[in-house]
């Protein structure tokens, strides 16, 4: 059986070195991301009281769902298109604004209609 070959001491790779961090893109990403969900922010209050508005006008609830649904649906593209620098938001980002604006919308919206 063979022996295994000692490395030499010289031969070892390098140690790991952290790459440079970018604090310039850091802090311009992240004040897009908050300018997108400030914006978003917006859209879920307008989507719950217009949905407030369709069920207190006596309309089914289903159709102030329906409107609430393609409101979230076309948010990201009217995000896009406020936002210019919106192509730096990544999957997560995303999904995370949907997520906000869904569960914000139906929250005021059942608040209100409790309310009233």
């Amino acid at each position: 059986m063979a022996k295994k070959v000692r490395k030499k001491p010289e031969e070892e790779a390098p140690s790991f070195e952290f790459p440079e961090f970018d604090e310039a893109g850091f802090v311009s990403k992240e004040t897009e991301l908050t300018g997108g969900l400030l914006v978003a922010s917006i859209l879920t209050v307008l989507l719950g009281l217009v949905s407030w508005g369709v069920t207190q006008a006596g309309l089914p609830w289903w159709l102030a769902f329906v409107i609430g649904v393609l409101g979230l649906a076309g948010s990201p593209s009217f995000i896009s298109r406020l936002r210019p620098h919106s192509d730096v938001y990544t999957k997560g980002d995303w999904a995370s604004m949907i997520a906000l604006e869904f569960f914000g919308w139906l929250a005021l919206w059942f608040v209100l209609v409790n309310i009233t």
